[in-house]
């Protein structure tokens, strides 16, 4: 569906209507098992749920049509998908290159459960083009990017990057979780595969745990396919169907999203018990002029630095009341998080620690003066 517009990819990539029954909405084909006409006669190629399903291939389908690429893979959860690609794609001995606000789940996947593998990792300020050229290696093997990154929503000039990691032989992995592609496409910037926590604005609705990986071309998707069947990190047949859904209303929601997340960064930027606001969409932002080239919105994301310190943050973080106290993001629902002691808790003691002053805000769809009306009550509740 290349020649349709984004919205409508989203609406109908992958999802014919039944062709027995004419069900709009595609069957959900939750079965473990299907049967064969004669030995290794699989109909439409499926055998067991593990190494195929029509609702993932739906969905699958519908994740390549999103981020243009070839084709996609979906997971049981993020992490499974990046643990899938990782180790699909290195060896022994490979080096990956990461930014220096990276997740802190995907620092500690390769840190904690990789670096005893031999793969070795190494942090750097990915806006540095200098800085990237020096810590590359001859056996870098992937550039890994975030942008905007998570919390401090750091910018990264994708097509960049990826032409300084080329030039070196690297392959270039952007974390699309906190754009979407919505607002932004790192395939055709020059990035080589993309990867999703689907669980957050893909689904949109704090209802599904998934992951993904899209591929720009075929060069990987056989060994990480191999690794999807193998260990068998697959979204299970209901979650593949409530991502699909999610998905077809992606377009309107983060619209939303940015809007609502724009006006509250501009109210904070106008506070005085807040020390710096990072928000992409602010023209006071470092990354802001590539967020506008590289982007078509800013996203729903911001977050908040305390100028009263590190008590005055985690007390915010527990005084407002629509905006809930939880880990995760990309909900309809608002939320706020203290990242040095949730999302970001791995990462403690490290060049990686978040700020202890930060809070971390998804902006949600309400309505955006009842979101700011709910902050400023939080504000007023505590000692700042």
């Amino acid at each position: 569906m290349s020649d349709h517009s984004f919205a409508t990819r989203a609406i109908h990539a992958g999802q014919a209507p039944d062709p027995l029954t004419g069900a709009i909405i595609p069957p959900i084909y939750q079965a473990s098992t299907h049967v064969q006409d004669g030995i290794g006669g699989f109909r439409e190629g499926y055998e067991y749920n593990r190494a195929g399903n029509p609702t993932r291939s739906g969905l699958q389908t519908q994740l390549a049509a999103l981020e243009g690429g070839a084709s996609a893979l979906s997971f049981a959860s993020g992490l499974a998908a990046e643990d899938a690609l990782l180790r699909g794609i290195l060896k022994p001995g490979d080096h990956v290159l990461l930014g220096n606000d990276v997740y802190g789940g995907t620092y500690r996947l390769l840190t904690k459960v990789l670096a005893p593998w031999g793969i070795e990792t190494t942090t750097v300020e990915l806006g540095d083009a200098d800085a990237i050229r020096q810590a590359l290696r001859p056996e870098t093997r992937i550039v890994w990017l975030e942008t905007p990154s998570n919390p401090l929503l750091k910018i990264v000039d994708i097509a960049a990057t990826a032409e300084i990691a080329h030039a070196a032989g690297a392959i270039v992995v952007v974390d699309n979780t906190f754009a979407s592609p919505a607002l932004q496409l790192p395939l055709a910037l020059g990035a080589d595969l993309v990867v999703h926590s689907t669980t957050k604005y893909l689904g949109g609705h704090s209802d599904v745990l998934g992951g993904a990986v899209v591929f720009a071309d075929d060069r990987f998707y056989d060994q990480v396919k191999f690794q999807q069947f193998a260990v068998g990190a697959v979204s299970a047949p209901l979650d593949a169907w409530l991502t699909t859904r999610g998905i077809k209303t992606l377009a309107v929601r983060v619209r939303q999203h940015s809007e609502n997340a724009q006006a509250i960064a501009e109210w904070a930027a106008a506070r005085p018990e807040f020390e710096t606001v990072f928000y992409p969409g602010l023209s006071s932002h470092p990354g802001h002029e590539i967020a506008a080239r590289q982007m078509s919105g800013f996203g729903g994301m911001l977050s908040l630095a305390l100028a009263a310190g590190p008590d005055a943050a985690r007390a915010f973080a527990e005084s407002t009341e629509l905006f809930q106290l939880a880990e995760s993001l990309g909900g309809v629902e608002s939320l706020i998080g203290y990242p040095p002691d949730m999302t970001h808790a791995s990462v403690r003691g490290t060049s990686l620690a978040v700020p202890e002053n930060v809070v971390r805000l998804s902006v949600g769809i309400e309505d955006v003066a009842d979101l700011i009306a709910d902050l400023e009550q939080g504000l007023a509740r505590i000692d700042v």
